[in-house]
């Protein structure tokens, strides 16, 4: 029982939505209605400055986090630690109080499987890093990031078959979200990072 609470408590706190909220108090626009759409910390940060861009980011960590946290806390058990970090994305992709339409969890993805699998996080933020730099697109890295974590978490760590399809669900879920930034790469027409303006 504790097990499916723990899942509906990372779902509940995956679907709250910090950037749009986070925007609206501050700016009393809809950070929907601006840039690429998106509900996180790149939009923010593009459409509403860096200050809310580095809150909507770290908020989204905190609440990957924290949805694991309370799954070990509640099951002292990885499996449900594993399904947890899988709901909390979830969550933040198909928020409930955002009629389902909600972001890619990147930032949320990176908090929960941090806390569970901290060493396979840390080598794909070498990835991120790395293909970031190489494209200037935030997008690539993600995508790349996502493809290679699965891989990285078996190695590291071994996990339970349940553990790793919920590991291989989570980063299918960030790339399905990125295929109109893997689109928009294809053609030429994607959205260059800069951390300052030009």
């Amino acid at each position: 029982m504790t097990g499916f609470l723990s899942i509906l408590i990372a779902y509940l706190l995956g679907s709250i939505p910090f950037g749009y909220v986070l925007t609206r108090l501050t700016t009393g626009r809809d950070v929907r209605a601006s840039g690429s759409g998106n509900i996180g910390a790149t939009n923010v940060l593009r459409t509403a400055g860096k200050k809310l861009g580095l809150a909507t980011l770290a908020l989204d960590i905190l609440k990957g986090v924290a949805a694991v946290a309370i799954a070990d806390w509640l099951t002292l058990d990885s499996t449900w630690m594993a399904l947890a970090a899988l709901a909390v994305s979830a969550g933040h992709v198909f928020p409930v109080f955002l009629n389902f339409k909600g972001g890619k969890a990147v930032a949320t993805f990176a908090g929960a499987f941090g806390y569970f699998l901290p060493l396979t996080l840390l080598a794909t933020l070498a990835v991120f890093v790395v293909a970031v730099a190489a494209t200037n697109h935030i997008s690539a890295g993600s995508i790349l990031g996502a493809g290679t974590f699965p891989l990285g978490a078996w190695i590291i760590y071994h996990p339970s078959a349940i553990e790793l399809l919920a590991v291989i669900a989570a980063c299918a879920l960030i790339i399905y979200r990125h295929r109109a930034n893997m689109d928009r790469i294809r053609l030429g027409t994607e959205s260059v990072f800069r951390w300052s303006k030009p």
